[in-house]
């Protein structure tokens, strides 16, 4: 048997260095590829960072309606206390709600004189 040939398989520099050559041209599409790759990995990480920074504002804005929701719902507590317009269930939370404060006052006073 003889041994096959390897020529057909092994690219030669000519080949290689030829312009226009098939290697030539696969190299280029393969680097157009990587460049038009890289373009879309920048942008999407500068996409991603601005979604990043959009969800923390929208964060904070939640957090910043949360608080001031349950502002205005300590509020209405306080009114309905004022005009004696609450049940007895309302009467137990804002009593319990008040009882907490007396204790983290006590809690502060008593680290003060520490």
């Amino acid at each position: 048997m003889s041994e096959p040939n390897h020529q057909h398989n092994e690219i030669s520099d000519s080949q290689f260095n030829r312009p226009g050559s098939e290697v030539e041209l696969q190299l280029r599409r393969i680097n157009e590829k990587l460049q038009r790759l890289l373009k879309q990995r920048e942008n999407l990480l500068r996409e991603n960072s601005r979604l990043k920074e959009e969800l923390q504002q929208h964060e904070q804005k939640h957090k910043d309606q949360t608080s001031r929701l349950e502002q205005l719902q300590q509020q209405v507590q306080i009114l309905k206390a004022s005009k004696n317009e609450m049940n007895e269930a309302e009467k137990k939370i804002l009593d319990k709600r008040l009882s907490q404060y007396i204790r983290d006052i006590d809690h502060c006073i008593a680290l003060l004189g520490e």
